[in-house]
C-alpha cells in the first residue's frame, strides 16, 4: 500500500483530540446560542404565521361585516324606495281624489247655476206669455163687450165650458 494512503496511529490520535476538543469547545460556549437563536428564529416565524392566520380571519371578519353592512344598507335602501313610492302613490291618489270632488262641485255649481237661469227664464216667459194673454184678452174683452149680443153669447160659451169641464 502507498504511504500516503495510511495515516499513521499518532496522526489519528491528535486528529481525534482536536475534533473532540473542538467539539467540547463547540458544545460548551457555541451550541447554546446557535440552538438559541434557532429557537428564536423559529418563534419567531410561528409568532409571524400565528400573526398572519390571526390577520386573516380578522380580514374574513371585516368582509362579512362589510358584507352584512352592505346588504342592511341595500334593504335599506329598498325600503326607502317603497315608501317613497308608496307616500307617492298615496299623494298622486289623494290629489286625484281632491280634484274629482272639486271638478264635481264646480259641476254641481254649474247645474244650479243653470236651474236657475232656466227657472228664471221659464219665469219670465210665463210672465211675458201672461202679460201677452192678458193684453189679448183685454183687447178681445173691449171689443166684444161693446156689443150686448156678444156679451151674452159670451157668458154663455164660458158657462158651457164650466159645465164640460
Amino acid at each position: 500500500m502507498p504511504a500516503f494512503l495510511s495515516p499513521e496511529l499518532g496522526l489519528i490520535f491528535w486528529q481525534l483530540v482536536i475534533f473532540l476538543l473542538v467539539l467540547f469547545l463547540l458544545a460548551k460556549f457555541a451550541w447554546k446560542p446557535i440552538l438559541l437563536a434557532l429557537k428564536e428564529r423559529e418563534d419567531s416565524i410561528e409568532g409571524a404565521l400565528r400573526m398572519a392566520d390571526q390577520a386573516k380571519i380578522e380580514m374574513q371578519q371585516l368582509k362579512a361585516g362589510n358584507e352584512k353592512l352592505l346588504t342592511e344598507a341595500r334593504l335599506e335602501r329598498d325600503r326607502m324606495m317603497q315608501e317613497a313610492t308608496q307616500m307617492a302613490n298615496q299623494h298622486r291618489e289623494a290629489e286625484k281624489a281632491r280634484a274629482t270632488a272639486e271638478a264635481n262641485n264646480i259641476i254641481q255649481q254649474a247645474r244650479e247655476a243653470i236651474q236657475t237661469e232656466k227657472n228664471a227664464a221659464l219665469a219670465e216667459v210665463k210672465n211675458t206669455a201672461a202679460k201677452l194673454s192678458l193684453d189679448i184678452a183685454e183687447r178681445i174683452l173691449r171689443r166684444e163687450l161693446t156689443d150686448p149680443a156678444a156679451q151674452t153669447q159670451l157668458v154663455d160659451s164660458y158657462l158651457k165650458d164650466v159645465k164640460l169641464n
